[in-house]
């Protein structure tokens, strides 16, 4: 095989494809759909399937990856190629005009014990339902056309020019529909030939379950995790979906436009791989220093009431028993939002969610409208009052 390096180099990607599959000939011949000897000829190298089709068929049964098959079709077009006009032996008798007929071995005795064949032998008989299909037997090629002649007329000689360039315009044309046909595969297309490209992204994987929520403890938690800190959040990655993890799947969808409901369905699974939002945003001490800037009748309680509230975080979401949210910095509850004419999505802007608190603030200036906290206020000033006071 030393003048065939190509055919040699391709035989040996379809030999480590097979051995790495783990498949013999005959189990190889009854998934693809080609005869058990061509398979051990396109192996060993004595010949090159007639198009790239059948050998993309071997390499998709056998598990080729993408980059395979990619590089697969680099090296079936160099060998096919390398071998140009030769034929294989059968090749030879096909193109043979007249040729006589192999002598028809005589037919053995039914009952006569046979010796056992290699199922790797190229000699052996094709097992039932094996045999070569149209599309992929080896077809006989034509014959280059004869250089001219000195003795050739004008005619003849033009004639001959013409069959070349028809040959090159042939030859590039094959290589086109081949690249077309390598790129379609490389986009991840089935083994079964489906129409539809198989999605080898986790979440939509059958490891994963349809809906990923609350109290789910796995590598899909994981992966979900791992999409929204890749935007910009500020999150764990322990495979665990607690409420950190649904503060941050539920501000994922209000930031994207999907309905928040605080599952990672198929629309937030789209969304986590192909959309572009950024769960970037303030930190604490740009949040501390523009509230110090709005509320400057009561710059200190503001912060102190914003911390209480939602940690300084911008995009901290609080579920309500009754079904109801509170948004933002400041937890502004969904009816205040509504009097407010703001939405989820306004409410985790940093900036509206201030100015917000501040409309709310100035209708009695002070923060009846933050209950909790503010109580945490009246009863820490005292404290702070007695500790200042001097014994």
């Amino acid at each position: 095989m030393a003048q065939y390096g190509d055919v040699e180099r391709f035989a040996s990607w379809l030999r480590m494809l097979r051995e790495r599959a783990g498949h013999s000939y005959e189990t190889l011949a009854q998934k693809t759909g080609i005869s058990r000897s061509s398979l051990h000829r396109y192996c060993v190298g004595t010949s090159v399937p007639p198009d790239y089709g059948v050998a993309h068929r071997i390499a998709t049964v056998c598990g080729a990856t993408p980059a395979e098959l990619r590089e697969l079709h680099r090296l079936w077009a160099l060998a096919d190629a390398e071998r140009g006009p030769r034929a294989s032996p059968e090749e030879g008798q096909e193109l043979a005009a007249g040729a006589p007929e192999a002598p028809v071995s005589a037919a053995r005795h039914p009952e006569s014990p046979e010796s056992p064949e290699s199922p790797e032998s190229p000699e052996s008989p094709e097992s039932p339902g094996t045999a070569e299909t149209p599309e992929t037997a080896e077809a006989p090629r034509e014959l280059a056309p004869q250089p001219p002649s000195e003795h050739q007329t004008p005619g003849e000689r033009r004639r001959f020019v013409g069959g070349r360039r028809l040959t090159v315009v042939t030859a590039v044309a094959a290589v086109l529909v081949l690249a077309v046909v390598t790129w379609r595969a490389s986009l991840g297309s089935s083994p079964a030939g489906s129409a539809e490209a198989v999605d080898r992204r986790l979440l939509f994987s059958a490891g994963c379950r349809p809906v990923v929520s609350m109290g789910q403890h796995d590598e899909c938690v994981r992966e979900a995790q791992l999409l929204l800190r890749r935007r910009g959040a500020t999150i764990g990655v322990d495979g665990s979906f607690g409420p950190e993890t649904l503060r941050r799947v539920t501000a994922f969808q209000v930031l994207a436009g999907i309905s928040p409901n605080g599952v990672v369905a198929d629309p937030t699974k789209k969304a986590l791989y192909e959309s572009k939002v950024r769960l970037d945003t303030w930190s604490p001490e740009k949040v501390r220093e523009r509230i110090r800037e709005v509320f400057t009748e009561a710059p200190d309680d503001a912060v102190a009431i914003a911390d209480c509230q939602s940690f300084l975080d911008p995009l901290h979401i609080l579920p309500n028993t009754n079904g109801s949210r509170n948004w933002g910095l400041f937890q502004i509850s969904d009816t205040r939002l509504r009097e407010l004419k703001g939405t989820p999505l306004k409410a985790l802007d940093p900036e509206w969610n201030i100015q917000a608190a501040k409309r709310l603030w100035n209708r009695e200036r002070d923060f009846h409208d933050w209950p909790h906290c503010s109580r945490a206020l009246k009863s820490a000033a005292p404290t702070a009052a007695a500790s200042s006071t001097p014994r």
